[in-house]
C-alpha cells in the first residue's frame, strides 16, 4: 500500500530506489553482570573494539584526501578519532565496567549519555548537533562489540539505486554511498546543520531526516522516492507517481549539470549590481571546498571547533596554525573569522557555569570579555595570521558600545603583546561586528562609527525577535524568517550601513536560501555567506535579478505587517 511520509529536507534532489534497512545498535544494547574473574577480559573486548574503529577510521580519513570524499570528510573523521581518544568517553567507560562490574556495550552507552548531555545544553544549534558525532561513533564501536554489519548495501544487480533507512548515520558512513549506488537516504533523526547532512549535500545525495520511527514502517526492499527538496518521502508509489518523479529527476539532474558551468562566471545582476558570495566554513579543510566553487572569500570562519570537546584551551600556536591554513588556502580572498562563539552553555575547562537561560546569559563576546586571557590568545593568533593574507576579525552578539570599546582595547593589548614579540602582523585588520540581537540592529549608530563592516546572523536575529527556540519541536514552526519584524531589522542594517560607507553581509541561513535571495537583493545586500553547497544556486538567482526593478517591489513589501501576505509577495518577486 501506498504512503507518504513528510520529514526535514536536507539535501536537495531526487532518488528513487528499493529500501536497505540499517540496524540501531544503540536500541538492542543490554545490562548484563560479568562475572570478577571476566572484568578485565571485558575491558580488553572494549579496547579492542575501540582499536578496530579507530584503525577502520584512520584508513577512511587517509582515502579521503584521494579525491573519493568531499574536502570535509577528513575533517570530519578526525573528530570521530578525537572523540574515540577522549578520556571522558573510553576511560570512563572503563572505569564503569570495573566498578559496576557491567558489560562494555552498556557501560559504553552510559558514558555516551553523560556527554551527549553536555552538547544538549549548548544553545547555538550546529554546535548543538555535534552530539549526534557522539551517538555515530559510539554506535560504530557498538556494532563492532555486537557483532552488527555496516550500514553499506550491497550493489544491486538490477541497476536501481539503494536508499538508505536507518535511525540515524554518521559522515564516515556516508563515504562509500556513491560507490555502492546509494541513491539517497532517510532517517528517523537528524537535522540541517548535522555533520551528515552537510556530507549529504557535498556529495548530491538527495537526504530526508527527522522522519520520527521511518525505520519501523518501511519494509526491506520496498521501492521508495525521496524528495529532497520538499522533504517527502513516498513509499511503494503507483506507476503515475512513479512516473512523475522520474520526469521530476531527470529535470533536476539537467538543472544540475547546467549549475556546474556558473562556478566561474562572477555573480552581477542583470542591471550590472556586482556581488560577492561567500563561504561558510566550520574547520580548516572546508576553504578546500569553498575554493571548489570559486566563493569571493570566507564570510564565517566558525572557532569553536578549536575548543571543543577538549579538557584546556588551544594555545596560540595550535589557533594561528587553524586560521593560517584557511588565509592560505584562499590564497589572497578575504577571510572572516567569528572569535569564539559559545559560553555559559558549554563547559569548557570547567571556566563557565550552567545557567538556566543560556541563549540570554554569558555566551559570545560577554563570555569573551569575561576570559580576557583567553580571548587575548585567540587574538594574537588572528592578528598572526594576517600577516599571511586579507583576514577580518568578526566579534559574535554584540549589543551595545561599551562591548565594542572593550573587545577594541584588548585586540589593541595584543597587538601590543605582538609588538613586544616582533611578530608581524596587520596594523589595519578589520574589526566587524554580528547583528544578531534586535537592540544592535536598533541602535546601529556607534557600531557603523566604530567598526570596519558588519555581519548579520539571522539565526539569532529571527530568534531573538520572534523569542522562538526553533530547537524546541513545540514552537519551531512559528520560527519565521519572513516575519515582517525581521525582515525590517534586515533592511535597517543594510541600509545604515550603505549610508555609513561600511559593507554589510548577511551569513545565516537566509543567506543560502536561494527563495530569498531575489528579497535581500532588493533590500540592498550585495555580499552573502553561505555554505559552499549552497553557492552555485543561490548565484543562480542573483543572475537572473533584476535590483533596480526588485528594490522598489521589496519596499512596498515591507510595509505589509501580516506574515502570510509577506510570504506571498515574496514568491511573486
Amino acid at each position: 500500500m501506498s504512503f507518504t511520509v513528510h520529514g526535514l529536507a536536507v539535501s536537495q534532489g531526487i532518488a528513487i530506489g528499493h529500501a536497505h534497512l540499517v540496524s540501531h545498535a544503540l536500541l538492542e544494547v543490554a545490562h548484563f553482570t560479568v562475572a570478577p574473574k571476566h572484568v578485565e577480559a571485558e575491558v580488553a573486548r572494549l579496547t579492542k573494539a575501540v582499536a578496530a574503529v579507530k584503525t577502520e577510521l584512520a584508513g577512511l580519513k587517509a582515502s579521503s584526501g584521494t579525491g573519493s570524499a568531499p574536502s570535509e570528510v577528513d575533517a570530519f573523521l578526525g573528530m570521530h578519532i578525537m572523540f574515540l581518544e577522549d578520556p571522558m568517553l573510553v576511560d570512563a567507560a572503563e572505569t564503569l565496567i570495573r566498578s559496576r562490574r557491567a558489560n562494555a556495550e552498556w557501560a559504553l552507552v552510559q558514558q555516551m549519555e553523560q556527554l551527549v548531555e553536555q552538547f544538549e545544553a549548548i544553545e547555538d544549534a550546529y554546535l548543538r548537533e555535534r552530539k549526534a558525532d557522539v551517538v555515530q561513533v559510539v554506535e560504530r564501536v557498538v556494532k563492532v562489540l555486537l557483532g552488527h554489519p555496516g550500514h553499506l548495501p550491497p550493489k544491486r544487480k538490477d541497476g536501481l539505486g539503494t536508499i538508505v533507512v536507518a535511525h540515524d548515520l554518521s559522515p564516515t558512513d556516508t563515504i562509500g554511498f556513491k560507490e555502492h549506488a546509494v541513491a539517497g537516504f532517510i532517517t528517523d533523526v537528524g537535522g540541517p546543520t548535522g555533520h551528515t547532512a552537510i556530507v549529504a549535500r557535498s556529495l548530491s545525495i538527495p537526504a530526508v531526516v527527522a522522519l520520527r520511527h521511518i525505520r519501523h514502517v518501511i519494509k526491506d526492499d520496498e521501492l521508495i522516492i525521496v524528495d529532497g527538496t520538499r522533504g517527502v518521502v513516498i513509499v511503494d508509489p503507483d506507476e503515475r507517481v512513479l512516473e512523475e518523479y522520474r520526469l521530476r529527476k531527470t529535470a533536476v539532474e539537467l538543472e544540475r549539470s547546467k549549475l556546474k558551468r556558473l562556478k566561474s562566471m562572477r555573480a552581477a545582476t542583470l542591471d550590472g549590481e556586482e556581488v560577492q558570495i561567500l563561504a561558510n566554513i566550520e574547520l580548516p579543510p572546508d576553504a578546500v571546498q569553498a575554493k571548489a566553487v570559486e566563493a569571493d572569500g570566507v564570510g564565517l570562519f566558525r572557532t569553536e571547533f578549536l575548543f571543543m570537546s577538549r579538557d584546556t584551551w588551544p594555545d596560540e600556536d595550535e589557533q594561528f596554525e587553524a586560521y593560517k591554513a584557511v588565509v592560505k588556502t584562499m590564497a589572497g580572498k578575504p577571510v572572516t573569522v567569528r572569535t569564539l562563539d559559545v559560553g555559559a552553555d558549554k563547559e569548557l575547562d570547567g571556566a563557565t557555569r550552567p545557567e538556566d537561560n543560556p541563549a540570554l546569559g554569558l555566551r559570545a563576546i560577554r563570555f569573551c570579555l569575561s576570559e580576557p586571557k583567553m580571548f587575548l590568545t585567540q587574538l594574537r593568533a588572528l592578528l598572526r595570521a594576517s600577516h599571511f593574507g586579507k583576514l577580518k576579525i568578526l566579534i559574535p552578539m554584540l549589543a551595545s558600545s561599551h562591548e565594542i570599546d572593550q573587545t577594541l582595547i584588548l585586540l589593541d593589548k595584543a597587538k601590543a603583546q605582538l609588538r613586544e614579540r616582533k611578530i608581524k602582523f596587520d596594523e589595519t585588520v578589520p574589526v566587524g561586528g554580528m547583528i544578531e540581537v534586535p537592540a544592535a540592529a536598533l541602535c546601529l549608530g556607534a557600531f557603523t562609527r566604530k567598526l570596519q563592516f558588519l555581519s548579520i546572523g539571522t539565526n539569532d536575529l529571527i530568534q531573538y525577535t520572534l523569542a522562538i527556540d526553533r530547537g524546541n519541536e513545540a514552537v519551531a514552526h512559528m520560527y519565521n524568517p519572513l516575519h515582517p519584524a525581521v525582515l525590517r531589522l534586515i533592511h535597517l542594517t543594510i541600509q545604515t550601513g550603505a549610508k555609513a560607507g561600511i559593507p554589510v553581509s548577511v551569513c545565516g541561513e537566509m543567506a543560502g536560501d536561494p527563495d530569498c535571495a531575489r528579497l535581500l537583493i532588493g533590500m540592498g545586500l550585495r555580499q552573502f555567506s553561505m555554505h559552499p553547497a549552497q553557492i552555485l544556486e543561490v548565484k543562480q538567482e542573483i543572475l537572473r535579478a533584476d535590483a533596480t526593478d526588485l528594490t522598489p517591489k521589496v519596499l512596498r513589501l515591507l510595509k505589509l505587517d501580516e506574515p502570510d501576505r509577506v510570504r506571498e509577495a515574496v514568491e511573486k518577486l
